[in-house]
């Protein structure tokens, strides 16, 4: 089966944007600074298609993705394409957008003279905080303290590392994994 001209152009895309990452990557200053120009171009056209009806938007959201394609870099996996590692990361921070929206949207919107909706939110919060407590209960202390204070008490990594004895990137390590085992949990898979 032969490519089009349209797949050729995008194979090379690919195989430029890997080029620079893994160059960037191996301390290349250069390569990783024309990688990331060169990833907002193509973040911006991707972002534009989906905020057709929020220009302003745009520009923030490439900034936060490049910001997030910055601090996740040691997690790309050269075996598999850029694109595909980078589209992933546009697409949560486009969640993330679409819920700060809406939860903007909500705060305007006037609430009923109505006091049941007060009882029942705290019944709810109750209720909500004790689920979590069981999930986290479950979880090795490598893993939960790491949650409990960065996630949950708001401290720091470094304030986090500080309580708990752990070093700095082993509290980020056990938030990482804590999630992901709470994830899992909540799916029914551990």
């Amino acid at each position: 089966m032969q490519r089009t001209d349209g797949q050729e152009r995008l194979r090379a895309r690919e195989d430029r944007l890997r080029e620079l990452l893994l160059a960037g990557l191996s301390g290349q200053g250069a390569a990783y600074r024309t990688f990331l120009s060169e990833l907002s171009a193509h973040l911006r056209a991707f972002l534009r298609k989906r905020l057709a009806r929020l220009p302003d938007e745009v520009e923030d959201l490439v900034q936060e993705c490049l910001l997030a394609v910055h601090n996740q870099r040691h997690t790309y996996d050269a075996a598999f394409p850029v694109s595909a590692w980078v589209q992933a990361i546009a697409k949560y921070k486009l969640v993330d957008l679409w819920r700060r929206r809406a939860a903007q949207e909500l705060l305007t919107e006037p609430l009923d003279e109505e006091t049941d909706i007060l009882s029942s939110a705290d019944a709810d919060a109750a209720e909500a905080r004790r689920d979590l407590n069981k999930l986290l209960d479950g979880l090795p202390d490598r893993h939960r303290l790491p949650i409990v204070y960065v996630k949950l008490d708001g401290l720091s990594v470094k304030e986090a590392a500080q309580m708990s004895g752990m070093s700095e990137s082993a509290i980020k390590v056990g938030v990482h994994r804590g999630l992901k085992a709470l994830a899992a949990r909540i799916r029914g898979e551990g």
